[in-house]
């Protein structure tokens, strides 16, 4: 058994969705990381299963985590938020529902740049709700918004816009100036803005996460931001986010509608939060600086064995977006040709065509085969042939 086979097999051990939906596949599709649990947390949740804390979501316990993010937000962001002003979630997408349903205009539709996170497309049709797909533009290589497209999008009718920042699945780490040009489309057309925020922990070097809403003013009154531990420190199963409540009116308006929506927040999921936020700081980083190395790992793999593809190292996320692999629907072809399960791009939005999403949080190792296999199918295509699988 080598190298690859040991990670993989230790992996799927673990039972993780990540490993068992395909299970005779390498997984690389679903947002979960392969590279442990930071200690503080598995010793907060043994301490609260001993404890037996495992009814509902004690109102301390939800003050707790709204003050361990509070504090995180202002070292690591500068951003100073009241701790009333956090409330529990059970994950973003339940935010965006919220948002949707109680803080967006009656059967408008929903705005999304595009390529985008696959529920953002599924979620406001599940709610009678259009989708405006708004493909992103591009400077040079790397992707940004198109802000005459946007201003179509609302003059269209649209009025909450899903900013998602660090952006999955580009990898994009918005800077402020970006955002200010962006909030003052939507300030012109009366608009609100859903920031999604779950991947602001996992920032590289060279960037900076800057809240949407703690730019401004404007931005703060239009803004309603969804957070959590989930991303950066591997914890989505224990169900708990953070909605952050910029502005009075949506506070005011929270405190009559939120409770149905807070109720799904896990208790154990809590704990895990409270303990990332506080004691998971120094684990973040020293897992940053392996994600930072896979970034660029995979860059030097697929000059190597796919040099047509297009690839930018993420600016933020553990995520990668590879384009121009010469096929249509990659996604398929991949699992059924090399055996390496992906998020295939056409489901992030007609953008996305052509193109796939792929998780780096992984060990080198299996890394490493996933390209190998992705170039040996990729190549079979082009010449064919068969190609390999395993």
């Amino acid at each position: 058994m080598d190298d690859v086979d040991r990670a993989v097999a230790a992996l799927r051990a673990r039972g993780s969705l990540k490993w068992t939906r395909h299970p005779d596949a390498l997984g690389a599709w679903v947002a979960e990381m392969d590279l442990g649990t930071a200690p503080a947390i598995t010793r907060a949740l043994h301490d609260a299963v001993d404890r037996g804390l495992l009814g509902y979501l004690p109102d301390w316990l939800a003050d707790d985590v709204a003050a361990a993010w509070c504090g995180f937000a202002r070292d690591r962001y500068g951003w100073d938020v009241p701790p009333e002003r956090v409330r529990p979630l059970p994950d973003v997408l339940a935010g965006l529902s919220a948002a949707i349903t109680h803080l967006s205009r009656p059967g408008s539709p929903v705005v999304l740049p595009t390529p985008a996170y696959m529920p953002f497309l599924e979620v406001p049709p599940a709610l009678g709700r259009e989708v405006l797909e708004v493909p992103m533009a591009r400077d040079g290589d790397r992707y940004v918004y198109d802000l005459d497209a946007l201003d179509a999008a609302f003059r269209a009718g649209g009025h909450l816009l899903v900013l998602c920042n660090p952006h999955n699945p580009i990898g994009r780490v918005l800077e402020p100036a970006e955002m200010l040009a962006v909030a003052a489309v939507v300030d012109r057309h009366g608009g609100r803005v859903f920031s999604d925020e779950v991947h602001a922990p996992l920032v590289f070097p060279g960037h900076r996460h800057v809240p949407y809403a703690s730019l401004d003013q404007v931005t703060a009154a239009h803004a309603l931001t969804a957070t959590s531990a989930s991303k950066a420190w591997d914890l989505a199963g224990l169900k708990y986010a953070q909605l952050v409540l910029s502005n009075d009116a949506d506070a005011a308006t929270w405190a009559r509608v939120g409770y149905p929506v807070e109720h799904g927040a896990s208790t154990l999921g809590a704990v895990a939060n409270v303990a990332a936020y506080r004691d998971g700081v120094a684990w973040l980083d020293g897992t940053l600086a392996v994600l930072d190395r896979h970034r660029r790992l995979l860059a030097d793999l697929l000059a190597e064995h796919l040099p047509h593809a297009r690839y930018r190292p993420p600016e933020g996320t553990y995520l990668a977006w590879v384009e121009g692999l010469g096929v249509d629907d990659p996604g398929d072809l991949l699992l059924e040709r090399a055996g390496v399960a992906v998020v295939d791009g056409a489901r992030c939005g007609a953008a996305g065509r052509g193109a796939i999403r792929m998780d780096l949080a992984t060990p080198e190792p299996v890394l490493t085969a996933i390209v190998e296999r992705m170039a040996a199918a990729l190549r079979g295509q082009s010449d064919g042939s068969p190609g390999a699988t395993r």
